[in-house]
């Protein structure tokens, strides 16, 4: 029997914080993948600053814990923009901080409503940046991940089944950045010498969306 919650229902509060909790061990833990990808083609701290913004939102979170999705996405947000140098933290805050503001203060939410708002945070991030698939950035995990997500959910999947597809295609993606050329961000400045590097903000968003499909995978009897 499958104990995991179906796609309409069962995330709250503290499943989110369950993702942000998984997403900072994550951060943690490849921080000097991240960076190491990041030495041949933008400033070397991309491991170090993800690091930083989400040990800091975990924090915020901690102290003053938001009772609903949306309100612990966009306090995680405003933490990350205010906490993590370079590109890194305007995109990731505005992912998330969007993300909240389109959940609302519903208390509990399910995986289609969680998908819409994701979409909402990742057409965020595609208008500060200016970016699009292909231009071998963050957007190149994040975008299939809301294509296999959306393909889960009309399949009728669990939670756990759909964002799983989610973690699998932004893995995907992030690896599908090597052989591109960067068109956006610092590594675009290098021209033909971005390609045959993996981008490290495909890589972190890819490790977000993993973490987001743990704790699906990982609360036993239900999202929340």
């Amino acid at each position: 029997m499958n104990d995991t919650p179906a796609a309409g229902s069962g995330i709250d509060a503290a499943f989110v914080r369950r993702w942000l909790d998984l997403a900072t061990t994550a951060l943690d833990r490849e921080a000097d993948r991240l960076t190491e990808l990041d030495s041949p083609i933008g400033d070397a701290d991309h491991g170090s600053n993800m690091r930083r913004g989400f040990i800091a939102a975990r924090t915020a979170v901690e102290q003053e814990p938001p009772g609903t999705p949306g309100g612990v996405l966009v306090l995680v947000g405003r933490t990350l923009i205010s906490t993590v140098g370079g590109a890194s933290g305007p995109l990731y805050g505005t992912l998330l901080r969007k993300a909240g503001k389109e959940l609302g203060e519903a208390e509990t939410v399910g995986a289609d409503r969680l998908r819409d708002a994701l979409r909402a945070g990742v057409d965020g991030v595609a208008q500060l940046g200016g970016a699009a698939a292909g231009d071998k950035t963050m957007l190149d995990a994040l975008l299939p991940a809301l294509d296999a997500l959306t393909g889960a959910l009309d399949a009728g999947g669990s939670a756990a089944e759909v964002l799983a597809a989610a973690a699998s295609a932004a893995e995907e993606g992030s690896e599908a950045t090597t052989p591109l050329r960067a068109r956006k961000g610092r590594a675009s400045y290098l021209g033909e010498r971005s390609i045959g590097h993996q981008d490290p903000g495909a890589t972190s968003a890819a490790l977000l969306i993993g973490a987001l499909a743990e704790a699906a995978g990982a609360t036993g009897g239900g999202a929340a």
